[in-house]
């Protein structure tokens, strides 16, 4: 009898250390290493099928349209705000089941974190704190930067897309979305390289207006990358204060005097308030005087950001700023081409006519 239970004891053990092999073996095959914003290595999933986006906003916008949307099943409050406001919520329809309720601002409630059991959790590198929270508990947590290509639109546009390739895997064709944005940065720059100095418009970007507050982009914002990009003068270049530090007042708009006024989508403010002086008196701004007030577009995100709009963006600011150079671009068109070639969705022409559309 002792002999008999030896003999299955060993049986026992040789099958507890099989199946612990083929788990340990199965487990590593199924795990890739990428390195993140933060040159920290992190382990993920080969088959990726549960996707958080906490506090890295934009990033929505392209985790929805280059993988399986039902796949985001957490996003930040401020992502779902525009994916329903704007294009995202229309054409993946099931991001709106994505669950926002473990994120507030900057601080995430790591047990319900957990309990969306994500494969992947992408958050901003810039807050560390949750980062380091995140690792802590085991959590797979890949951290991106908004910043470190210091405010180039397209430069981090493009390090999202990589980053997400190397993350989803090869689905993802990182090589013939980042040549199209290129193509489109190619043919900007080829039709504004010969504008004089003196002929490029002046550009002043609201990026938050209100009555009480007017928020700029200086230099060191993304508002800079798009007048450099789309050949234009950033009428507040010599504002120094970063990101969304730059306070400003009407009379530093008044000595400016810029030909052209963008409001970005994180304002709610229009043209229209502009034009009818309802928050402060803008009748003596040559935008103003000339209509050239515009709202940016919102699409998949709000295009003042990167986003999976970007490319889009740079060619409808540089036709609203220099028409007669573009006059052969049908936005329109190129709304429905982009997101067909790249993203795979089949526009409604509406949609595209209005989304793009230089007014």
């Amino acid at each position: 009898m002792l002999k008999l239970s030896r003999i299955a004891l060993q049986l026992l053990l040789s099958a507890s250390c099989a199946s612990f092999l083929a788990v340990f073996f199965a487990t590593a095959a199924s795990a890739r290493t990428v390195v993140d914003h933060l040159n920290r290595a992190v382990d993920v999933p080969d088959k990726i099928e549960r996707i958080v986006i906490a506090d890295i906003y934009p990033l929505a916008s392209l985790a929805a349209v280059l993988s399986r949307p039902e796949t985001i099943v957490g996003m930040h409050p401020v992502s779902m705000s525009a994916a329903k406001s704007g294009l995202l919520g229309k054409i993946r329809p099931q991001v709106l089941n994505a669950d926002t309720s473990f994120m507030k601002g900057s601080e995430a409630n790591v047990e319900s974190l957990m309990a969306l059991a994500p494969d992947v959790i992408f958050v901003n590198s810039s807050n560390k704190p949750l980062v380091s929270r995140l690792e802590a508990a085991g959590l797979p947590a890949v951290a991106v930067s908004a910043t470190r290509e210091n405010y180039n639109v397209f430069s981090t546009f493009e390090s999202w897309v990589q980053m997400l390739r190397e993350v989803l895997g090869s689905s993802v064709d990182a090589a013939r979305i980042t040549d199209y944005g290129q193509k489109i940065a190619a043919l900007v720059h080829e039709r504004t390289k010969n504008i004089d100095e003196n002929k490029k418009k002046r550009v002043l970007f609201l990026v938050q207006y209100d009555a009480r507050r007017i928020v700029t982009s200086g230099s060191r914002f993304f508002g800079q990358f798009w007048c450099d990009a789309a050949a234009a003068i950033n009428a507040a270049e010599s504002i120094s204060a970063e990101n969304a530090n730059a306070v400003i007042n009407i009379e530093q708009v008044y000595a400016w005097n810029p030909d052209v006024v963008f409001l970005t989508n994180f304002t709610q403010a229009q043209p229209a308030d502009l034009w009818e002086n309802r928050l402060h008196d803008w009748s003596s701004v040559k935008a103003v005087q000339n209509k050239a007030v515009y709202k940016m577009p919102l699409g998949l995100y709000r295009s003042y950001t990167p986003s999976a709009d970007s490319p889009l963006t740079l060619l409808w600011m540089a036709k609203t700023l220099y028409p007669d150079r573009f006059s052969d671009i049908d936005m329109t068109q190129e709304t429905l081409t982009y997101y067909k070639e790249l993203f795979g969705v089949d526009l409604d022409e509406n949609a595209a006519r209005s989304l793009f559309a230089v007014r």
